[in-house]
This record gives C-alpha cells, sequence and structure tokens, in this order.
C-alpha cells in the first residue's frame, strides 16, 4: 500500500511550526512530530518513522540545526531541508558542510514549501538510486550481501503531484509503455518517466527480474507459470524462455 511522505519539523518558533504544520497537511503530507530542539529531535527520528525533516538553524537549545544535519547524515538514510531567517554567507557556508538536501529562506508561501520538499524528494531519489546500482557491483565484487534498497526497502513514486513511499514488497510488476513505466500494486498503479533497464537497477536484485523485454516482475508475487507466461494477482504476464527456465529451476531450491 502507497503511503504518504512523513515529515518532521523541528522549529523553534511555535507560532511558524504550527504554521508550517497546516501547509503541509493542507498539501497532504503527514506531519510525525513538530518539536522545537535538538534533543527532542534526535528522540523523534529515533522512535518514529520518518522520510523528511525540515529543520531550522536556530534551535531552542545549545545544539543548532546544523548540528541535527551533521546528526542525520551520520546515522539516517533521509533527506533534510533548512528552513531558517538566516541567509547571510557565513550561515550558507556553515550550512553547505553538512550537505543539506535544500534551503528555503522564511519567510516563504506554501508553494514554497511544496516545491522544496517535492525537489529535495526527487533529487534524494536520483541520488540513492545511484548508490543502489554502485551496491549492486560492489556485491558482485565481494561476495556479501548488500542492501539495495532506496529508502528503508522502499521506492518514491510520484502521482497526483505527490511523491508516495511504496514498499518493495507491494510492488508486483513493472510494464514498459514508450518512454514510461506503470508500476502494478495490488490495487494502484502509477506511472514513471524512466527507461526499463534503469529502474531495474532500483529494485532489490534477489527480488525483482526483468521477465519479458517489457517486464520486470517481483518473483515473490508469483502465483502461476505455464509455458509462455506467469500469473500476478491475476494477470497473465508475458516470460522470456530464459526467464522461465530460472524461474523452474529455482522452483524447489
Amino acid at each position: 500500500m502507497d503511503q504518504l511522505i512523513k515529515i518532521l519539523i523541528v522549529e523553534d518558533n511555535v507560532i511558524i511550526a504550527d504554521d508550517m504544520q497546516s501547509m503541509l497537511e493542507d498539501i497532504g503530507y503527514e506531519i510525525v512530530a513538530n518539536v522545537v530542539d535538538y534533543e527532542s529531535a534526535v528522540e523523534a527520528l529515533s522512535s518514529q518513522d520518518i522520510d523528511l525533516a525540515l529543520v531550522d538553524i536556530v534551535l531552542a537549545s545549545k545544539k543548532t540545526g546544523i548540528d541535527l544535519g551533521k546528526h542525520i547524515r551520520q546515522n539516517y538514510n533521509i533527506p533534510f531541508i533548512f528552513v531558517t531567517s538566516n541567509s547571510d554567507k557565513a550561515t550558507v557556508e556553515n550550512a553547505k558542510s553538512v550537505k543539506p538536501n535544500g534551503y528555503l529562506v522564511k519567510p516563504f508561501e506554501q508553494q514554497d514549501l511544496f516545491t522544496s520538499i517535492e525537489i529535495a524528494l526527487s533529487n534524494f531519489n536520483d541520488e540513492t538510486s545511484v548508490i543502489t546500482e554502485r551496491s549492486a557491483v560492489e556485491e558482485e565484487d565481494d561476495g556479501k550481501m548488500v542492501s539495495n534498497s532506496v529508502l528503508r526497502n522502499s521506492i518514491f513514486v510520484k502521482k497526483n503531484q505527490h511523491y508516495y513511499r511504496i514498499p518493495f514488497d507491494d510492488i508486483h510488476y513493472v510494464k514498459a509503455d514508450n518512454v514510461y513505466l506503470e508500476v502494478y500494486t495490488e490495487d494502484k498503479t502509477f506511472l514513471v518517466r524512466s527507461a526499463l533497464k534503469d529502474y531495474l537497477v532500483k529494485l532489490p536484485s534477489k527480488q525483482f527480474y526483468r521477465a519479458h523485454k517489457s517486464y520486470i516482475v517481483n518473483i515473490d508475487q508469483i502465483e502461476a507459470i505455464n509455458t509462455k507466461d506467469i500469473m500476478i494477482n491475476g494477470k497473465n504476464i508475458p516470460i522470456s524462455k530464459e526467464f522461465r527456465e530460472f524461474i523452474l529451476s529455482n522452483m524447489n531450491s
């Protein structure tokens, strides 16, 4: 099942924080925590399922938002955006040292907030896809098991102006349609602009295979197989001879 993006707000001005939460909830994001200091943010990160953090640089604690950005970079694979009133050169240079996924200067409008989040999520998705591809190569080189996750065993898929997080296990198959891909879950279809071969490297190599020139399938979702097709969620999907032989050779192994 696709899930709304879960956001952590770290802002020491309660009025601004509440305003941000209202803006975000109105757009359709889920706010999992709204805190004012470093310590509360660290606690929220350790206890909540968070996809993106909005972080003020000046917080109600000795440690700043830049300290929090460093903590996120060292411990979590999620994007974060600095939301601050400070745009002077020294602050920006200091902020750049922890490589935020965005920098939004107050005051801002709802559309500014939305755009910053969507761009950060999109860029983060692309960047971690490169990491995924590199990890697959490393796995072949040293024989060690490498997790090919994009974000906690999930991938972002855009639909109706929002990026939704879809767990890999929920993806049944992917079908190529000209320059687009159709990503199928049990009850939804998402449209993605990508080549099939490029999308395959974003998915776990132990679970997803190219079954046909136009299809990627989740082998855990296969219900039946014959000489020409497999069945997933009641849908017949054509398969290549090589994929059929691969499935049959591994059915009882």
